[in-house]
């Protein structure tokens, strides 16, 4: 397994342009450190666009996604501080998911990660996780400059919950239901093999083309202050 733990919040968003400071400052300094140091909690990272949109791509991996729905994530949801209702009025096109993970297969980080975000029919939901995790995916770990891969799907439920944190954006915030990542080198890298998963996508009948963005880390956050990167 490649992502830290079994449980993930995947956050795309669009900012402000007069934000864009504050937003870096808040997110390095407070935001991310407080993130991780929520029971369970393992890693976070923020990647900027390189193509496709929204601009910002966040990743928390948490050790379960019972994590991500108790009671000491919930609650530091609920209080957010000043800072953090500050900035996040300046966020804008808003798509939010706690998910758990399906399959994660690699050799660990990328610097460019590009996201796939789709819909399964309800009663296709059982074999389509069954083909992604025995077909689908594990071919592309074979690629050149392919560091990881991963399915992540939502639990829309505990996703929609309402918080004090969510109620302060001024935009309505998306739940994407199902959401590949693959991570690797290289734009050309993640994107070759984006471009092989989504000819295999079509031949298992997923019609239609999933939400295709690629982005460039910026920053990562692990539990503690000694192990920031």
């Amino acid at each position: 397994m490649s992502l830290a733990g079994t449980g993930v919040v995947a956050i795309w968003h669009d900012l402000l342009p007069e934000a864009k400071d504050a937003f870096y400052e808040w997110h390095n300094r407070e935001h991310m450190p407080e993130r991780a140091a929520v029971p369970g909690f393992l890693r976070g990272r923020r990647y900027i666009a390189v193509s496709g949109a929204p601009e910002y791509f966040n990743l928390y991996e948490a050790q379960t996604p019972e994590v991500l729905g108790g009671p000491d994530y919930l609650a530091r949801l609920n209080a957010p501080t000043p800072w953090t209702r500050e900035v996040v009025a300046s966020f804008r096109n808003v798509a939010r998911s706690i998910c758990r993970v399906i399959y994660s297969g690699g050799i660990g980080q990328g610097g460019v990660m590009l996201t796939l975000r789709f819909d399964v029919e309800a009663d296709a939901h059982v074999p389509m996780a069954d083909a992604f995790c025995k077909h689908l995916l594990p071919p592309l770990l074979d690629r050149v400059g392919i560091a990881g891969v991963h399915l992540c799907i939502a639990d829309e439920a505990v996703s929609r919950i309402e918080t004090a944190e969510k109620k302060a954006r001024a935009d309505a915030t998306a739940v994407p239901a199902w959401i590949v990542l693959i991570e690797g080198i290289s734009a050309p890298a993640v994107g070759g093999a984006a471009e092989v998963l989504e000819a295999a996508m079509r031949s298992h009948g997923l019609d239609g083309a999933p939400d295709k963005s690629v982005y460039q880390l910026e920053h990562t956050r692990c539990k503690t202050a000694g192990s920031a990167g």
